[in-house]
């Protein structure tokens, strides 16, 4: 049986925009990883630990993994909190 996790991927810390963070994935799990003897590289004969499947929405990704008869665990998403600050600001202390 195949084993998935469903999340929001995370804002990318090297920009400040929120891009791409709207879309729930869902992202198989690697079964038996391997460490090939040659290079060190670990590898896995499981194909399905290189396909992530984007959603719209939440209910989108777990009607997909329900009618596929996939396991999932859901990750839920952590509120950011926004601090509103203004220009103005730095100089008021």
């Amino acid at each position: 049986m195949k084993k998935a996790k469903i999340y929001i991927p995370n804002k990318n810390p090297m920009q400040s925009g929120l891009g791409k963070t709207d879309k729930w994935i869902i992202e198989f799990e690697t079964k038996d990883p391997t460490k090939n003897p040659l290079m060190g590289w670990e590898s896995s004969s499981d194909t399905f630990t290189e396909l992530k499947l984007e959603f719209s929405s939440k209910e989108n990704a777990l009607n997909y993994a329900k009618k596929m008869k996939i396991d999932y665990e859901i990750i839920e998403p952590k509120k950011r909190k926004v601090v509103k600050k203004s220009y103005a600001d730095n100089f008021l202390k």
